[in-house]
């Protein structure tokens, strides 16, 4: 980076935090755009990073004490943060805010290397009133907190001990015993040799004794730090297992440090702090250490909704005062969830807590008012906030108005507002549901009356749609036990006449998916039938011609040799614009211009293969043997020996019994096949096979599935709902691999698996989808990720939720005759568009066009629609050629007949 480009992107990113300073007041852009993004974490490290390589320290200074509020800083920040703090302080009121920021250095993450640097610190003020005192209350602070950590320990044990020799030799006098051998490092023997030396006395018992039972206890922990050592980050499983190790041990002090030594290498992963913040609840139950604990999982993942609602919990545990958990209900409100029903969940927490703080023995209070308050706020929050922003509610079924009317009526003992509550409640889309109904019942059942009771009852009976019996049900239960003659009649008749139009409705439903699955069938047998007549005819007129054509060589002998039948479509594989050679052959025969015979060539090889396949009786495929049997497609056309090539890749699932590949009536290879196992767990495991790439495509392995039998079966082993665990990435260069993008992703994560989206020809379509260990590191790379620039390529990332496959609508069984277009038999494959009839127009049969399919909308035909006319395909000069080529040799066989 050169440095014109170094100032510019500076300048951008300045201007984008310049509220560091305070220049830029909220109502501008630029703080508008600040306070959307203030949780960018990336954005703070680039301007902290070029700040500093500028040599701007006040800035610097700023833009590290906004990043430190919002997030806990990584020991490399920290550590550059003090270094750079410690040149600038030369005075004794400048050493006191080095100082403090060593303690807030020291509360976000418990690292040895911060605690090392802040001793070393402190001994250069050794000179202070109180200097040694200070030294020494640090370095049993440090060892408290990080004296047992197994490899990075043994530092801050020899430089205690280099201190207190230092002190000792300037006051000329050896202590009775060294009591710096007490813990399980790497170095332990080390230290105690030395200690031996050093010693005039013998080395009390109790000592021997100690150290003994910590090499005991070091060598049960040497694998768990082996493994450490020789994983690859984020070593999740390693820390995993030592946690477990400690856990079974119940040494809390232990079990604390190997918590947090996993947390410093994985702070952005929720699952582990709640792991962490869930033993501090219920075992250590520390204030001080609970609460720092919380604050700091919440501000390293402020995006997890479950780590917020357990700080708000834990508060409340520990009697904080209101006015802090309700600040920091405030700052989970701004901490950006990446889903609505987020929101829901922390609004219920936060409506529990202060529903339990109200007294409700009382008729009114603060407290209540401030419940009520805070329900009425909720509720727009969703309505304005949430729907906005999401365009969804994220609580459908209203379950905060629901706990809000649940208050009202059992606690205050105000059925009229809770009546309100519901009538609100069913005018959002909720009075078609036959359990939001009895919900509502039962509220009244409980706390109101029978006369609203049967109020509600009537309404559900008149709206529901899903379940109208069982309200109905309801309905009669409750007259029947305490109704009267005329309110049982009313019941009755009500619900008579609303199941006799919900059953004529279901009737009229019947009728019409019959119809239309009558209809389909009928098209259906239709066209099976014009297919089974188009090919008897198509027969019949080849072999009168070549009786035609027999007989005029048998009479006039003016051609030579017997002609050979040309083809009547060629196949989709062969060039574009270009006679096939075989009809090259046919045509110059016609005039006399047969050319000589050509040698044998990989065309001509693959030829006469095609040709010793006609022969070959059609293999029909046996339903009994499906489950053994795969079917395999999207193959190259060009495949030679399919049988061979398959068989060969087929035999490591198991032993195959017969492969049927399916061929053309030319005896060319269709592209697909059917492999035939001997057991079924070899079909069972063939099916890993699928998108292998061969020859340059990917084939695809499924099922073999009678579909007649089975018609809405479908192979599709990729999930189409919603996956919280993985992204979706489009806008990929088409030269990104797997490998790539695996590199950019797993900085932000455990990858478990990346799928690129190809074609049918395994070219790429820019597509990819990465799949996550858990939702929330895939929530976190999502933040991360979206709108990086990946080969000068822009990408955008969300979670994985595919958009519904839309079916195409069937048309009513009176109007089938104005939207369904009749498809046009052409043979068993149908006709190209570009393909020209060799048949006069005048002998044509008139028929409706074919009606186009496109983007899987079916377009209206012409005679139907108020569209103009589709414009004629242009047609290239090869085509004009093989267009003259043709009707000239229909002429001469028309007329040499």
């Amino acid at each position: 980076m050169n440095v014109w480009s170094l100032k510019w992107k500076l300048s951008v990113l300045v201007g984008l935090g310049c509220f560091f300073e305070g220049e830029v007041g909220e109502e501008s852009p630029r703080g508008q755009f600040l306070s959307i993004n203030a949780f960018d974490y990336n954005c703070h490290l680039d301007l902290i990073k070029l700040l500093r390589q500028e040599g701007e320290l006040v800035k610097l200074r700023r833009a590290r004490q906004k990043m430190s509020e919002l997030f806990p800083l990584t020991e490399e920040i920290w550590l550059d943060w003090l270094k750079d703090e410690i040149k600038m302080a030369s005075e004794s009121s400048e050493r006191e805010k080095v100082y403090e920021l060593f303690e807030r250095a020291v509360k976000d993450y418990i690292c040895p290397e911060i605690w090392l640097e802040y001793a070393q610190y402190s001994i250069g003020g050794i000179g202070q009133e109180g200097g040694i005192e200070k030294v020494r209350s640090i370095f049993e602070r440090a060892l408290t907190a990080v004296g047992l950590h197994v490899t990075k320990g043994t530092a801050l044990w020899e430089a205690y001990r280099e201190f207190e020799n230092a002190i000792l030799e300037t006051a000329q006098v050896r202590p009775v015993s060294w009591a710096l051998v007490r813990n399980k490092l790497w170095y332990m023997e080390n230290s105690y040799a030395e200690y031996e030396e050093w010693s005039e006395d013998p080395i009390p018992e109790t000592i021997i004794k100690n150290y003994k039972k910590a090499l005991q206890q070091l060598e049960k922990c040497k694998p768990y730090e082996e493994a450490l050592l020789g994983a690859e980050t984020p070593k999740l499983a390693e820390y995993q297992a030592y946690i477990d190790f400690e856990m079974k041990a119940g040494d809390p002090a232990r079990i604390q440090l190997i918590y947090e030594r996993a947390l410093a290498e994985n702070c952005l992963v929720p699952d582990l702090w709640a792991r962490y913040n869930q033993y501090l609840d219920r075992q250590l139950k520390v204030k001080e250490l609970v609460l720092s604990a919380h604050d700091r999982a919440v501000r390293n993942c402020p995006w997890t909704v479950g780590l917020w609602i357990r700080y708000l919990l834990a508060m409340e545990r520990h009697r904080v005062d209101h006015g802090i958990i309700s600040e920091m209900f405030e700052k989970a409100l701004n901490a950006g969830f990446i889903q609505a029903t987020d929101y829901v969940e922390i609004w219920q927490a936060y409506l529990d807590y202060l529903r339990r703080r109200v007294d409700f023995t009382q008729d009114s209070s603060k407290e209540l008012e401030e419940l009520r308050s805070a329900f009425a706020r909720a509720v727009e929050y969703l309505k304005q906030e949430v729907e906005e922003r999401f365009s969804e509610s994220g609580d459908p079924s209203c379950t905060i108005m629901q706990n809000w009317a649940r208050v009202e009526a059992r606690l205050c003992n105000n059925m009229q507002k809770a009546r309100e509550l519901w009538d609100n409640i069913m005018t959002k889309g909720n009075a078609k549901y036959a359990n939001m109904w009895l919900e509502y019942y039962n509220l009244e059942r409980a706390h109101g009356d029978t006369q609203h009771c049967r109020k509600a009852l009537h309404r559900a009976v008149q709206c529901t749609s899903d379940y109208p019996e069982h309200v109905c049900e309801v309905l009669l239960t409750l007259e029947r036990i305490e109704g009267t003659l005329e309110d049982w009649d009313a019941a009755v008749q009500k619900t008579e006449n609303r199941l006799a139009r919900v059953n004529e409705q279901r009737a009229k439903a019947a009728e019409k998916e019959a119809a239309l699955a009558k209809q389909e069938e009928e098209k259906a047998e239709q066209r099976k039938q014009a297919r089974a007549e188009k090919k008897a005819s198509k027969k019949a007129k080849k072999n009168r011609i070549g009786d035609k054509r027999k007989a005029d060589d048998d009479d006039e002998g003016e051609w030579g040799q017997e002609e050979e039948e040309q083809p009547s479509k060629r196949h989709k594989g062969d060039g574009d614009g270009v006679l096939p050679e075989e009809d090259m052959e046919v045509e110059t025969g016609l005039f006399g211009r047969s050319g000589p015979e050509k040698p044998d060539c990989p065309a001509n090889q693959k030829e006469k293969a095609s040709t010793s396949r006609k022969d070959i009786p059609k293999v029909l495929h046996d339903s009994s043997k499906d489950n053994v049997t795969v079917f395999v497609s999207n193959l190259s056309y060009n495949m030679a020996d399919p049988e061979v090539k398959l068989k060969e890749l087929f035999e490591s699932c198991g032993e195959v019994a017969e492969i049927r590949p399916v061929f053309s009536n030319k005896g060319i290879f269709r592209g697909y096949c059917y492999v035939e196992f001997k057991e079924e767990k070899s079909a069972l495991q063939a099916l890993g096979l699928d998108r292998k790439v061969v020859e340059g495509r990917p084939m695809f392995v499924s099922p073999c599935v009678d579909k007649n039998k089975n018609p809405d079966f479908k192979v599709f082993r990729y999930s189409t709902t919603l996956e919280k665990h993985k992204l979706f990435i489009s806008g990929l260069p088409f030269s990104c691999t797997k490998e790539e993008l695996e590199d950019v992703c797993k900085a932000h994560g455990n990858v478990k698996d990346i799928r690129l989206v190809t074609n049918r020809a395994g070219k790429p379509k820019g597509l990819a989808y990465v799949e996550y260990e858990n939702e929330a590191q895939a929530s976190q790379a999502v933040l991360k990720m979206d709108g990086l620039t990946v080969k000068e390529h822009v990408i955008k990332v969300a979670i994985s939720n595919p958009p519904l496959r839309k079916l195409p609508d069937k048309p009513e069984a009176g109007r089938a005759s104005q939207f369904a277009v009749p498809r046009q038999v052409y043979g068993a494959r149908g006709k190209g568009r570009t393909q020209l009839s060799m048949m006069p127009r005048a002998l044509q049969r008139q028929s409706n066009p074919v009606a186009k399919a496109e983007n899987g909308m079916v377009q209206n035909s012409p005679a139907t629609s108020s569209e103009p006319p589709e414009e004629p395909k242009k047609m290239s000069n090869a085509d004009f050629a093989k267009m003259l080529l043709k009707k000239t040799i229909f002429f001469v066989v028309v007329f040499a007949s």
